[in-house]
């Protein structure tokens, strides 16, 4: 599943791939930003990628992924 995270005051977006599916995704973006705590995900190679709960500008969950090319594994 590919998630897309804005980030206020950056121009680039952060794109991750990760195995949760989106009511997971969904359950830790409400989490970091109810509490004030950190979004925390990780893609499906190992990357983690954390992100304050109070700069988050938008979430994007999307169920496939785009342009990728070659074997996933």
């Amino acid at each position: 599943m590919e998630v897309k995270i804005g980030v206020q005051n950056v121009a680039r977006e952060i794109t991750i791939d990760t195995t949760l599916d989106a009511d997971a995704v969904e359950a830790a973006v409400a989490a970091a930003m109810a509490d004030g705590g950190v979004l925390a995900l990780t893609d499906a190679k190992g990357r983690r990628v954390v992100v304050p709960g109070s700069t988050l500008a938008y979430v994007d969950i999307s169920t496939s992924v785009t342009g990728t090319v070659g074997f996933r594994s």
